[in-house]
């Protein structure tokens, strides 16, 4: 069961840099993801990548929390303008009620997903663009998505926690769901 108010912390980021949740000055999305180079979870990024400039502007601030150690995110994740937090012992996970299960690949509703995004990586492997998704994933693979919009007060303003691993949020589903009024704060 996820928390419906968010104790106040500090998270490390893997670029060193340090993340407050909830955030004094800014609404928090609190993603989930799978395992450092997962195609799905960067394909998934990537959409948020695209349109950053619109989730900042409805005052949002994203926190991709990821179930791999830090030295493993860093090699797929440096080039993300995104607060990504290392937790391979899911201390977070477990916090926030996230499951992991055979479901996450086994559902027909993901498998059009998996396909485009192992095949998208292929490509940007190809290029030399990206490192290879790893073989055998710290943590595994059967990890599902959530994500959680945290207002600055700390209380859980919507949550969804996946069935399936591309059961999430897309950027136009999570500025829905952001309160009117809320605009950027510096």
């Amino acid at each position: 069961m996820a928390p419906t108010h968010v104790a106040a912390r500090t998270l490390d980021t893997v670029a060193g840099s340090r993340v407050r949740v909830p955030h004094p000055d800014h609404l928090v999305h609190l993603q989930f993801r799978r395992f450092a180079g997962c195609p799905v979870c960067n394909l998934h990024l990537r959409s948020f990548v695209n349109r950053l400039a619109d989730v900042e502007a409805a005052g949002v601030r994203e926190v991709v929390v990821f179930h791999s150690s830090a030295d493993a995110l860093r090699t797929y994740t440096s080039d993300l303008p995104l607060d990504v937090i290392a937790d391979p012992d899911r201390v977070l996970y477990r916090e926030f009620g996230v499951e992991y299960g055979a479901r996450a690949l086994l559902d027909p509703r993901g498998w059009p997903t998996i396909v485009r995004a192992v095949a998208r990586e292929l490509r940007a492997v190809r290029r030399r663009e990206r490192p290879a998704p790893p073989t055998t994933p710290e943590g595994g693979r059967l990890g599902l998505p959530a994500d959680f919009l945290i207002a600055p007060d700390g209380r859980v303003l919507a949550a969804k926690r996946g069935a399936h691993i591309d059961d999430q949020w897309s950027v136009d589903e999570l500025l829905a769901l952001v309160p009117a009024g809320t605009e950027h704060r510096a």
